[in-house]
């Protein structure tokens, strides 16, 4: 199951042969190289590490310049990045595997590494699957988290969005594990499955797919294709 790591731009809308109106999300997917190739004889599972964007490095030029304030790449990051003849690491790495199961897939894609990942892998009509983190919305309480209807407006009650009760004194005389109560909210990985790719634009490495992503404008987002 090969796939390509991307940023999610926003959402838009595309109109079909037939006049339909079909939101959808684009995400910009400029070329992944491939910095690592799994061994299947070894490790049982065919795997690929790819790479987006790039990282600031410190400068090589000799006496009195001094590098910007900021966080530059570690040397082990450019050294792992330069045998995949890159110049700077990727910003991102994730790692794809393109067999969900030993022996599931008959034809497995072979890369190596040097190798470049775009959004050709995909053609219009595909179902692909999209990993993202939604957006995070800091301590929040239940009401918001887990929509819960909260108490009475009205009638002398004091207490609109608290949970109430969480269980009895007597027995269990504790908070079941699991309880849904007030906490952070957000900033979870999420995946979306089942979306169709719409259009394909190969010029802007641009995906657009049918509906909605987690995560927010200029997220990072993975984007699988799906059996």
């Amino acid at each position: 199951m090969i796939g390509i790591i991307g940023k999610k731009v926003g959402m838009t809308q595309i109109f079909n042969d037939a006049g339909h109106q079909i939101p959808c999300t684009v995400v910009e997917a400029p070329p992944n190289p491939v910095l690592h190739v799994t061994d299947p004889a070894t490790t049982g599972m065919a795997q690929i590490q790819l790479g987006y964007g790039t990282q600031r490095v410190r400068r090589t030029s000799g006496k009195g310049e001094r590098d910007p304030k900021g966080r530059r790449a570690s040397r082990a990051a450019i050294g792992h990045a330069a045998k995949a003849g890159l110049a700077a690491p990727p910003l991102a790495l994730r790692s794809l595997r393109l067999d969900d199961a030993p022996g599931k897939d008959p034809e497995v894609p072979s890369y190596k590494i040097g190798d470049t990942v775009g959004v050709g892998i995909f053609a219009v009509g595909d179902s692909v699957k999209v990993t993202g983190t939604s957006k995070g919305r800091g301590f929040q309480g239940v009401v918001k988290r887990y929509s819960f209807a909260g108490g009475p407006n009205t009638h002398g009650n004091t207490k609109h969005r608290r949970p109430g009760s969480i269980g009895p004194g007597t027995d269990p005389s504790r908070v079941i594990k699991g309880k849904k109560m007030p906490g952070h909210y957000g900033a979870e990985q999420h995946t979306q499955t089942h979306l169709r790719v719409e259009r394909v634009d190969l010029e802007r490495h641009l995906l657009y797919l049918r509906g909605s992503v987690a995560g927010p404008k200029n997220g990072l987002v993975i984007v699988r294709k799906q059996q």
